[in-house]
């Protein structure tokens, strides 16, 4: 059996979240930078929860307007992200069909299930393992890297594009609801605190080590 290893927390300590010094909360501001001192950061998975739902209703309108808007030979065809993929991957520009649908659709989407899977996990909800908790939760800072690569390709390629004799592309609102979601994604990911995952397995732990309540007669 794993010996109990003393934690912060129950040490009176907080990580300053600031400059990362590890203080007694009881000094309730840090001796280095000033910033108020918090053994969790406050309202956590509150501000998580809204931030996704804000993220989630801006998804669709990224989804439903055009993102891009291409004018070819006076012929002008607005296109949402579906579309837009569609229309490279006819036109045989399969590297950026297939970035736009892996950075515009699948990634956002995994995102917003990761995290709240994770909210759901800290509320006690599910009740995974320790070790899927931290790969999950690591998957979702990998992704947090990758959350601008669609709107980079879109302005590289505007960019690109408009040196064209005959053909322009201009972004859409589609685009800046897309953009939306991505901030607000990346807002969420940065507000949740990953130690709440590890105060929710303490507490099961302890609640499992709990002896049986005597049978009354």
């Amino acid at each position: 059996m794993t010996p109990h290893l003393p934690r912060a927390i129950e040490q009176g300590l907080a990580n300053c979240h600031g400059c990362a010094r590890v203080t007694p909360v009881a000094a309730r501001c840090c001796p280095r930078c000033g910033a108020v001192l918090h053994l969790r950061k406050p309202a956590s998975l509150q501000r998580t929860v809204a931030l996704l739902l804000a993220a989630i209703a801006l998804y669709l309108p990224a989804n439903l307007l055009p993102v891009m808007t291409i004018s070819e030979l006076g012929d002008v065809m607005a296109s949402t992200i579906l579309e837009g993929m569609e229309e490279f991957w006819r036109r045989e520009a399969y590297p950026i069909a297939i970035v736009i649908f892996v950075a515009s659709i699948l990634i956002p989407i995994v995102k917003i299930v990761a995290l709240v899977w994770l909210c759901a996990a800290a509320t006690g909800r599910v009740h995974p393992s320790p070790r899927i908790l931290g790969r999950i939760y690591w998957f979702t800072e990998l992704l947090g890297r990758w959350s601008m690569v669609d709107i980079f390709v879109v302005s590289i390629l505007v960019a690109l594009v408009q040196f064209g004799a005959y053909m322009t592309v201009t972004p859409g609102p589609g685009a800046l609801a897309f953009a939306g979601v991505v901030v607000l994604t990346m807002f969420a990911a940065m507000s949740f605190d990953p130690r709440l995952l590890w105060d929710r397995l303490e507490i099961m732990k302890s609640t499992e080590n709990m002896p049986p309540l005597p049978d009354r007669e």
